[in-house]
């Protein structure tokens, strides 16, 4: 776990200082309309990737999906790296994604293996602190060294997906009972594309799980929107304002430049909060934690129509970032605890549909933005939240007429 920790959390950082600028620089070199039709591919083969992955994790074991992962997104770097055609660093950008997606799965499905349940939330949480201690430095860092040390940087990713590579092959064991492994190899050789389609068979006929996936998609539409909607309201709506106007040389903020802060603040928060809040709710069932984090989202997302203020907006930002900070660690440990053992790894695959339909489903309001008031479109997410919390009361309402007993809350005092 330390081991992963430490490793994740290098590339992690070393892949946000080039993902914010990869679609800017397509842009430059195949054109604004090619490239943005380009980017659409990506995500939807690391879903492949990803149930894949996942249906391997299971079958074959973490620890070989883990090293193929990594063996991937090290070898299209290297690609990147030599490349000398725009082409070609399409092709490797989606490897890197591929790799990354098959990887994620048995990472996440190896942590439940191992950790016992009621520590799952803060180790989740652990993770995601490092992660997204990436996610604020990596683009401040990456705006320098991307576009003038590209070729630097690529073989620095390259150079410490190698050592971690052997850090995996060395130092970890896996997880999953030997016996099961073996068996299971056996049979998906034979069948492997009809064991991979009837595991996800079972998985989408799974209520439960495909209403969780649902309630999923519609919480996470008022978090999603600080990339898509948040810009161009401030842009729009939001005139140029100073920081700290009492003191005597008081910060101007253009809207843009005002987006950059709210986004670094969201961040920061994020990495400094999320184990302390965790920590603190670590007593809260799911099902409260699951419909708090959607309320916070979107009402604090509602509330940034309402004035323009900067500091007002900064205070907006504080109640959706929680709302993203309580969701994140529950998220994981709730699949990795309801998913059947055997099938963890696809369960895990499964999960990240919310993210990925939500991705689709959220740049709505960047249309309707042509049609409607900023007032409307924030009662639109508004509303989109509202249905998510419906659709947790729904599906915490199921559980309990299926007996599901661990669904239930998960401490008498919460």
């Amino acid at each position: 776990m330390k081991v992963r920790l430490v490793g994740e959390g290098l590339f992690n950082l070393l892949f946000w200082m080039y993902f914010p600028f990869i679609t800017v620089y397509f842009g430059q070199t195949l054109g604004l309309q090619k490239a943005g039709l380009l980017m659409t591919l990506p995500p939807l083969l690391s879903i492949l990737g990803s149930l894949v992955g996942g249906n391997l994790a299971d079958t074959w074991g973490r620890r070989p999906v883990m090293l193929v992962g990594t063996f991937l997104q090290m070898s299209m770097f290297v690609l990147f790296a030599f490349s000398t055609s725009y082409w070609i660093d399409y092709i490797a950008f989606i490897g890197i994604g591929i790799g990354a997606a098959f990887y994620r799965p048995a990472s996440s499905a190896m942590v439940a293996d191992i950790v016992p349940e009621r520590a799952l939330r803060s180790v989740f949480a652990t993770f995601s602190t490092v992660n997204n201690i990436g996610a604020v430095l990596g683009p401040v860092i990456g705006a320098v060294f991307f576009f003038q040390y590209r070729q630097a940087l690529l073989w620095t990713c390259a150079g410490i997906l190698l050592l971690y590579l052997l850090a995996l092959y060395f130092m970890m064991y896996e997880t999953v009972p030997l016996e099961k492994k073996q068996e299971d190899m056996t049979s998906s050789l034979k069948h492997f594309f009809q064991k991979r389609w009837n595991g996800y068979r079972i998985i989408f006929q799974d209520r439960i799980f495909m209403l969780y996936v649902l309630a999923g998609i519609f919480s996470l539409f008022p978090i999603m929107q600080l990339d898509l909607y948040f810009p161009v309201y401030l842009i729009e709506q939001v005139p140029t304002q100073s920081l700290l106007s009492w003191t005597q040389d008081p910060i101007r903020l253009t809207s843009q430049s005002l987006f950059g802060w709210l986004v670094g603040f969201n961040g920061l928060l994020f990495v400094l909060l999320i184990l302390p809040v965790t920590n603190a709710l670590k007593h809260w069932s799911e099902k409260r934690l699951f419909i708090l984090s959607t309320l916070f989202a979107g009402v604090g997302t509602f509330l940034v129509g309402m004035s323009s203020n900067i500091l007002y907006l900064f205070f907006c930002t504080v109640l959706f970032t929680l709302g993203e900070i309580i969701r994140t660690p529950v998220t994981q440990s709730f699949v990795s605890h309801y998913a059947p053992k055997q099938a963890r790894g696809q369960y895990l695959a499964a999960d990240s549909l919310q993210n990925t339909l939500g991705k689709t489903l959220a740049p709505l309001t960047v249309y309707l933005s042509g049609i409607l008031s900023p007032i409307s479109i924030f009662g639109v997410i508004l509303f989109f939240s509202f249905i998510g919390v419906g659709l947790y009361l729904w599906l915490f309402r199921l559980y309990a007429t299926l007996r599901r007993p661990k669904l239930e809350d998960n401490s008498q005092t919460s």
